[in-house]
């Protein structure tokens, strides 16, 4: 019996192949295009930040808010130096950023200080060149934590520039770990973060592992969160059980 060609054995098209990786090749390149200058995915791995984000939170990142620099290419190549088509980032802002002690970790806090800034916490209560920000005691946080309900002080604060946010401080006033801390001063070209949770949050307040944030390694404004879920990431089973319908497609403040 006659087999013929390994061509019709196997059922196999070589143009239908060629087309398929074709089509691959775009499709992934139209991905890494989006990805490397517009919008890239990030996911919510530590509490740092709640009560404005949360753990199992997937959020889009705007690339292009703040121009680009190497960082904003997939494993940060030391392809140029300083940020193209730049632009300001406001007091504020909600920003995923490259840790510049550990440059293979990317952070998420709040933009706290500009260059030339000084900041302080004083008794828990941040300082910006020398005023205290206001805060307003609003209604408790209400959270879990291995199986045990957590009720902690909720305040909105405002920065001088206006911007509202809620901050959670679990602590009594003075008594966090950073609760009374040297003044910073912003060097130039560089920004200080912090986390909304604030005893909760490694961020700018500690020089040795996070300090002062190049501009070079931002990365972009968090803008919407697409998804959350209780579940863990590996647990796909479990999301349309877990999801947080409320907190789908809102945008990040």
């Amino acid at each position: 019996m006659k087999l013929g060609s390994n061509r019709k054995l196997f059922g196999a098209n070589p143009d239908k192949v060629k087309k398929e990786i074709r089509g691959f090749a775009f499709a992934f390149a139209v991905a890494m295009i989006i990805r490397t200058f517009f919008f890239q995915p990030f996911n919510i791995p530590s509490g740092s930040m709640i009560p404005t984000l949360l753990i199992g939170d997937y959020l889009f990142v705007n690339k292009y808010s703040y121009g680009y620099s190497r960082h904003s290419f997939p494993f940060g190549p030391n392809i140029f130096s300083g940020r193209v088509w730049a632009s300001a980032p406001k007091q504020g802002d909600v920003v995923v950023f490259f840790n510049p002690k550990h440059n293979n970790l990317d952070y998420i806090k709040r933009l706290i200080g500009l260059p030339g800034d000084r900041i302080q916490v004083i008794e828990g209560i941040l300082h910006i060149n020398g005023q205290p920000v206001t805060l307003e005691r609003i209604e408790d946080y209400h959270t879990s934590k291995d199986g045990h309900l957590q009720v902690i002080p909720q305040y909105i604060e405002m920065l001088p520039n206006g911007v509202k946010h809620r901050i959670l401080k679990s602590a009594p006033f003075g008594k966090g770990r950073l609760d009374n801390t040297q003044v910073y001063v912003v060097p130039e070209g560089h920004y200080f973060m912090m986390g909304d949770n604030r005893d909760s949050s490694s961020d700018s307040r500690v020089l040795e592992t996070v300090g002062y944030i190049p501009e070079e390694n931002l990365i972009g404004r968090a803008e919407m969160l697409f998804f959350s879920t209780e579940a863990k990431w590996y647990e796909p089973w479990n999301w349309p059980f877990s999801l947080r319908y409320t907190r789908l497609l809102n945008l990040i403040r």
